[in-house]
């Protein structure tokens, strides 16, 4: 199984190269379903994964010129705040055991692992059905307030689920900021990367951490982020998205059934 969880961290460091989003989702079921990590546990051990390959990813954009520091700037204003304020004073707090639903214990543990599913099948009829926006060039369409409340919504996603959110933040930098493609996928691995290191930080004090797995895991996936921006180059975008969003379709569905059936 371990096999499988390294092959699956490249392929998530592959998809953040990519794409600028997307393979981040993969990071919590890999950890508690390949490596057997508690779902509250893997949450922040997946920040740190998809922070440093996500930083590794926005140093060949910065490089090439592709990231837009304002939004950056609107993003972290909320978007950090957010992570950190519930990583530490939220997280901390919540009981494993929360209530009954009738037989049904619903745990943390549990809860946890449904909410990432369904934020996994909404991100995957997003991927397959929504085409990738095109680049807007009317300065009408700027909203930045936009900017600002999408980066409480990604605090929220990213604190709570580990997740990285690009496929919400990829739409806004295209829209309200103006960016092509290539310029929107560097700008969204940069401000994963700074939401999920400055989660983890937060994190450091709550548990112990499995350090030499945690940076063989990382090792592997910011490898694969190398690769994925190389394959950027050469495959379009528009399929691999399409496909890849099936795979979190599926992904998510599994995750759904395994809580509720098969434990």
């Amino acid at each position: 199984m371990e096999i499988a969880g390294f092959f699956a961290a490249f392929i998530i460091g592959i998809t953040l190269g990519l794409i600028g989003g997307g393979g981040s989702i993969l990071t919590i079921p890999v950890l508690v379903y390949l490596f057997h990590i508690p779902p509250t546990i893997a949450t922040g051990y997946s920040l740190f994964i998809v922070g440093i390959s996500s930083l590794a990813g926005s140093y060949n954009s910065f490089r090439k010129g592709n990231i837009d520091m304002k939004a950056v700037l609107y993003f972290g204003i909320t978007s950090i705040v957010t992570v950190v304020l519930i990583r530490r004073l939220l997280i901390p707090i919540i009981p494993e055991h929360l209530f009954n639903l009738g037989s049904l214990a619903i745990s943390r543990s549990f809860l946890t692992m449904i909410l990432l599913a369904i934020v996994m099948i909404l991100a995957s009829f997003n991927m397959i059905f929504k085409p990738t926006p095109k680049r807007s060039h009317h300065a009408q369409d700027m909203h930045y307030g936009k900017a600002l409340i999408r980066g409480v919504e990604i605090g929220i996603l990213t604190g709570l689920l580990g997740a990285g959110g690009g496929f919400l933040i990829i739409p806004v930098l295209i829209f309200s900021f103006h960016l092509s493609m290539k310029k929107a996928v560097g700008t969204s691995l940069l401000i994963i990367a700074l939401n999920a290191l400055f989660g983890f930080a937060s994190d450091l004090s709550q548990y112990e951490i499995h350090w030499q797995l945690l940076l063989t895991l990382t090792a592997i996936a910011v490898a694969g982020t190398f690769v994925g921006n190389l394959l950027g180059l050469k495959i379009p975008g528009e399929k691999l998205k399409k496909g890849f969003g099936l795979f979190i379709l599926l992904a998510g569905c599994y995750i759904i059934l395994h809580e509720l059936l098969l434990k």
